[in-house]
């Protein structure tokens, strides 16, 4: 019987569990779900006997340790900065590693030793980092194939909320990790524009968003998503002039949150001392309030009129009432995520809606080629989420694979840009309802 462990039974685990729980009679596996919460775990495995619940502490090396042993492969979910715990004991013990988070400098340094001990460590196998970079991959190196030269790429993503579910003035609501949306941004963004490098301050990231087209959705804006030179090279376009990689938001969004961080309000630094404080107040002293009404100086401050759409979306926030501040956390960002994980909760028949699209130009016979590649899907719950499905069953199918010895796995700390990994795990995606739509101009 073989071993999966799979650390992590959050909200993007659902799917990825079901698909192993389902083929685990037929595959002998043993599925080993390792998480701190007891119930999300019991959640997930719905009584099943192929699975295995353990509850420890991931940092524990006592607890972490032994799973890893018994497993034939490990499987993470875990929050990013937590991976490495299980990359260093994965190595120890000679285990094949498959996260869904970017590559951390901490695992980047473990490539060459990870390459000599014959082992994958795939990283960025989940939505964005994973779907995008395959499928990337797939039209790149088609056109590639044809000698056509790659002048342009562009991609976009989008976790949204599902037209049917959007019931607030933001246009959003979580499915995903909450604390990463409202620290989005906080390094920056590298793009490269036209031949020339780009590098956009925070402040500056939600600022007069430019917009694309998606059918039957309209327009969304985007905004440039993290450093998208650090791909340049793992995408191999040397002939590139425009390369970025981009968050998809419906337009209103981008307005209010650009609102949220020249207000201060994203501040993760900061000593926000909450016994007796007010919403009002903490606004008041973020924003630099002297004289007269809140409204009228976030309006000044902000240069937008009092009607203004945005200040309609910082009221419906509650961040101008005089109620007391109950959360624990002590930064601007702990304040603000504390009322956005109420105002933003999906309800449990809300549904959520992942957008992807790449703009690929290129050259072919001296001719100038767009391709435009589209996947859209809505979900079927908060709990059976667009979200896990697009982020879990990736990883899941790619797990498969290596048990299956249907794929030798490539070694090296990786992201699935190569054929081997990409074509099977895309081919396989297709028959959930994960598929791309292409049109030529």
């Amino acid at each position: 019987m073989q071993t999966i462990l799979v650390a992590g039974a959050g909200k993007s685990s659902v799917y990825l569990i079901q698909y192993l729980l389902s083929q685990a009679s037929r595959k002998k596996w043993k599925i080993i779900i390792a998480d701190g919460d007891a119930k999300a775990i019991s959640e997930k495995i719905n009584g099943s006997s192929f699975a295995e619940k353990a509850v420890i502490d991931i940092t524990n090396e006592k607890e972490r340790e032994p799973l890893i042993k018994r497993a034939d492969i490990v499987v993470s979910l875990m929050p990013a900065h937590l991976h490495i715990h299980l990359a260093k004991d994965c190595l120890k013990h000679k285990k094949n590693l498959i996260t869904s988070s970017y590559i951390s400098p901490e695992m980047k340094e473990m490539d060459a030793e990870v390459k000599k001990a014959g082992l994958m460590f795939m990283c960025e196998m989940g939505l964005d980092p994973g779907i995008d970079h395959m499928t990337a991959s797939h039209i790149i190196h088609g056109i590639q194939r044809v000698a056509g030269i790659i002048t342009s790429f562009k991609s976009y993503c989008g976790g949204l909320v599902a037209p049917e579910s959007d019931t607030n003035p933001w246009h959003y609501k979580f499915s995903w990790n909450p604390r990463n949306v409202v620290v989005a941004g906080y390094g920056g963004a590298k793009y490269l524009s036209q031949g020339k490098e780009v590098d956009l301050p925070y402040e500056k990231m939600f600022e007069d968003n430019k917009k694309i087209k998606i059918e039957e959705l309209g327009h969304l804006a985007y905004y440039p998503n993290r450093d998208s030179l650090r791909y340049l090279d793992l995408y191999d376009v040397p002939e590139i002039k425009t390369f970025m990689r981009a968050t998809l938001r419906y337009p209103g969004f981008c307005k209010g949150w650009d609102a949220i961080i020249k207000l201060g309000l994203t501040n993760d630094k900061d000593i926000a001392n909450t016994p007796g404080l007010t919403y009002a107040s903490w606004l008041k002293n973020k924003s630099g309030y002297k004289t007269g009404t809140l409204v009228n100086h976030v309006a000044q401050k902000l240069d937008l009129p009092e009607n203004d759409k945005v200040i309609s979306m910082i009221k419906w926030l509650g961040l101008f009432d005089e109620k007391l501040i109950t959360t624990k956390g002590t930064s601007s960002a702990d304040i603000l995520l504390d009322i956005l994980l109420d105002k933003w909760k999906m309800g449990p028949e809300d549904k959520d809606l992942v957008v992807m699209q790449h703009e690929v130009e290129y050259m072919h016979k001296e001719r100038k080629t767009k391709l435009t590649s589209t996947m859209t899907l809505t979900g079927e719950s908060a709990e059976l989420s667009a979200m896990a499905k697009t982020v879990g069953l990736p990883i899941a199918i790619l797990t498969k694979l290596v048990l299956d010895k249907r794929i030798t796995p490539p070694t090296g700390v990786l992201i699935p840009n190569m054929a081997t990994v990409y074509r099977p795990v895309l081919t396989e995606l297709k028959h959930y309802g994960i598929s791309f739509k292409d049109e030529i101009e």
